[in-house]
């Protein structure tokens, strides 16, 4: 039977979510929730036959699996009333701003026992499944290091705008909403990563997000991470990860798109699908549905995702 959904939070994110769980034979994305009327007005377009409820709580009663694709402060509290009635969550990135929340909410949600996971794209992708399947199988061979490299003409980019909270230093800014992924993603290659420096750049006005990012961390063997990120200039927007390899190496561009080099440039390693990204979401809701079923799954738990979290909030302090 189809999981019962609810989805709080009716942005890009969320319609984006709910315009994929239709296309899925596993999820009812049947109860909708938002405190934007025009936010709502947009995903009753997209599913006509869900239903927008009176609040949160009400859709999250309603429903067997919510899913947050609310803005990371009030996350925490609709996390915790869902886990609380029994129902499995997922949520969308960052965990949260305030690791001491963060922390604590990681902590309830594993005492509540219900189903639980994070929103980092990639986690079931082909591009992180085949990666990891290379450098465990030596055909990479040993792997020395990762790469990101993330850069803007502008920030939030166009299609992001509609959520002004993106641009703020509070809750938004590339770090939080890019650089996160590629860390989970380098973390589930070479393990747990800490922090050695950061440089942020910040413009004048203090309630704005940072427009560069310089950064090395290091596996527990001292393996580096570097993170060079910035906006400005006329440029197509650049998302990079490079895991590199003494035999070959793997470059995943925009989140999905997977390449390989032996030395030379690099070639895709396989046919690209019609559209990566519903590919990608297609894959993230099978093992959502795993997940809601108590089966192995490839999702992120809250725990890698709190792991990010502290290394991204360090990097935005410039510690």
């Amino acid at each position: 039977m189809a999981i019962t959904t609810a989805i709080i939070g009716l942005g890009i994110m969320g319609r984006r979510m709910l315009e994929h769980m239709q296309l899925h034979d596993g999820f009812a994305p049947a109860y909708l929730w938002d405190p934007d009327d025009g936010s709502c007005r947009l995903a009753a377009e997209v599913a006509p036959d869900s239903e927008i409820m009176a609040s949160a709580d009400v859709a999250i009663e309603a429903a067997d699996l919510v899913y947050l694709a609310c803005p990371p402060m009030p996350r925490k509290a609709f996390a915790l009333a869902a886990a609380h009635a029994g129902k499995a969550v997922f949520l969308e990135k960052p965990l949260g701003v305030d690791v001491d929340e963060s922390e604590d909410l990681v902590r309830r949600l594993a005492g509540a026992g219900v189903p639980v996971a994070v929103n980092f794209t990639q986690a079931a992708g082909a591009a992180l499944t085949g990666i990891s399947a290379a450098a465990q199988s030596g055909e990479m061979g040993d792997i020395v290091g990762a790469d990101i490299v993330v850069t803007y003409a502008n920030w939030p980019r166009e299609w992001q705008k509609a959520a002004d909270w993106l641009r703020f230093r509070a809750e938004g800014g590339m770090t939080r909403e890019v650089i996160s992924h590629f860390l989970f993603f380098s973390e589930r290659i070479l393990g747990p990563l800490a922090l050695v420096r950061a440089q942020p750049s910040y413009p004048d006005d203090s309630k704005l997000c940072e427009t560069h990012m310089l950064a090395r961390l290091e596996a527990a063997d001292g393996r580096p991470v570097t993170v060079m990120a910035s906006v400005g200039g006329a440029q197509p927007d650049r998302q990079e990860l490079t895991i590199k390899g003494t035999k070959t190496s793997r470059r995943v561009s925009d989140f999905y798109r997977d390449a390989v080099s032996d030395g030379g440039a690099f070639s895709a390693v396989a046919a690209e699908p019609g559209d990566p990204r519903a590919a990608s979401l297609k894959a993230q809701l099978d093992d959502l549905a795993l997940l809601v079923n108590g089966q192995p799954n490839r999702l992120a738990t809250p725990e890698e995702a709190l792991r990010v979290q502290k290394l991204v909030e360090a990097m935005l302090a410039g510690h």
